[in-house]
């Protein structure tokens, strides 16, 4: 099945980098901000006030 691959395929692939990267950022985007993913949003400047009164235990 690899074998099949050609130039054609690969550049075919590489034009949808860009869109793959930018539906992929912003899918993660919205993860972060639909789950408030702690670990992560806690580096978040101005979005890491609501962290400041949580305790960890």
């Amino acid at each position: 099945m690899l074998g099949r691959i050609g130039k054609k395929q690969v550049d075919i692939a590489a034009s949808f980098v860009t869109s793959a990267v930018g539906f992929g950022g912003a899918a993660f985007v919205g993860l972060c901000y639909f789950t408030d993913w702690k670990v992560f949003c806690a580096n978040i400047p101005f979005y890491n006030g609501k962290f400041k009164d949580i305790k960890e235990e």
